[in-house]
């Protein structure tokens, strides 16, 4: 752990399309080796994809799966005398969203559909309706810290 001042946080301009911040975030995430324009493009396409479907509001039902993958709670590993204890903590929202978008392009890349964005789309609409891989990653994290809730009393 670093001793010196406190690290801002960057400030993330939103994405052009939507004018949203979150969005601006889980293209970042979506993207690898700094090609912005495709992960715009896989999203946006995603988003299209998610209204064909269903008849709703893409960008509702994007919003609405991401809400319902954030974690509430989650393990960090604790050292005490010669014992690691993982220890149930509360998770910042930041770190909430960065988790849930992360889970969600994860669970995404292991589906069988042909392209990314429908990939992303079908996964998206199953965690909106409390389904899928990226919901299956968040009760797993949920069960874990349920299970040591014992060790609570470790927080710091």
């Amino acid at each position: 752990m670093g001793r010196k001042k406190f690290v801002r946080k960057r400030e993330i301009l939103p994405d052009p399309k939507f004018n949203d911040v979150v969005i601006a975030k889980f293209i970042n995430s979506l993207m690898t080796r700094g090609k912005r324009s495709i992960a715009e493009a896989i999203l946006y396409g995603c988003v299209d994809n998610i209204q064909e479907r269903t008849g709703e509001d893409g960008l509702k039902l994007f919003k609405k799966g991401l809400e319902n993958v954030k974690p509430l709670l989650e393990v960090k590993s604790r050292r005490v005398g010669g014992a690691t204890y993982q220890v149930p903590v509360e998770v910042k929202p930041a770190r909430r969203q960065s988790l849930a978008s992360r889970w969600l392009i994860e669970a995404a890349r292991g589906r069988p559909e042909h392209s990314m964005a429908e990939r992303l789309a079908a996964e998206i609409i199953e965690a909106s309706n409390g389904r899928g891989g990226a919901m299956k990653k968040r009760e797993d994290v949920h069960k874990m810290a349920e299970a040591n809730k014992a060790f609570a009393h470790y927080r710091w």
